[in-house]
Parts: C-alpha cells; structure tokens; sequence
C-alpha cells in the first residue's frame, strides 16, 4: 500500500481523484490516521461468536460518522491506479514509457521523458510509482 506522506503529497500537487468502488484513503485530520477505509457496496467485519471467526454484514458505517466530506479523505491509489496515471501524464517518446523493476533494496520506477530517463528508488512498487508521479505533477 502506498505510504501516506505520499498519498499526502499526491493530493498536494493536484492528483484528481473521483471516489470509485474499492478505492482506499484515510482521514489525517478526524483522529483516524491510523485507519484505512474503503468504498465498499457491503460492509463486511469479522467477529467472533461462540468462539469461532465469523464475517458480519450490515448497511451502516462503523463508529455513527454521519458524514465527513471526499475533500478531507486521501485517495491511497493502487499500484495500478498510479501506473494509469503516470500513463496518462507521459509525452510521447519512442521506446518504453515506464519500466517497474524489483531490485534487492525494493523497487525502481523508470519513465521516459525529453530529457531522456528518470528513475526514482522506493522500498514498494506503489512508492516507486508515487514518486515519478510526483515528477511529473511538478511536486
């Protein structure tokens, strides 16, 4: 999962973002830092009852939050999601546009540009992934 300084930071430089159907994101400023949320169609929780690990299922949103507004939640995109978008931001170049390679201290993204290719280290793919799109956000 992307880091959240990153996610933080994507938002900074201008990352649009339009919730969808399991997209994660976070809440920096409601004391739910430490909580990952997604949008889900059925909430789904695990309990246990006699003893034994069960699913639960119902319609209502943990803790009573009536409502908090898409503008103060972080978008955590996907690996695939920040690939679609460095995608959609790249000139046109010939040869590849991005090369995601694991290397023994974590990954590396490279993008092609103009200027010939930039590679940005991370420890995970998504973080590799953020950092070109932080490139190329100007951020």
């Amino acid at each position: 999962m992307l880091a959240r300084p990153l996610a933080r930071q994507l938002q900074a430089a201008g990352l649009p973002w339009t919730p969808a159907l399991h997209d994660f994101f976070f809440f920096p400023e409601h004391e739910l830092d430490d909580r990952i949320f997604v949008i889900a169609d059925l909430p789904a929780q695990v309990a246990v009852l006699q003893g034994e690990a069960v699913f639960t299922f119902d319609g209502a949103a943990e803790w009573a939050l009536d409502h908090v507004v898409t503008s103060e939640a972080v978008w955590l995109p996907t690996e695939s999601q920040l690939r679609l978008a460095i995608e959609a931001r790249l000139p046109d170049v010939s040869g590849p546009q991005i090369l995601l390679m694991a290397e023994t201290s974590g990954y590396s993204c490279t993008i092609a540009t103009p200027e010939g290719p930039r590679t940005y280290p991370a420890t995970s793919a998504e973080d590799a992934y953020a950092q070109a799109l932080l490139a190329i956000l100007g951020a």
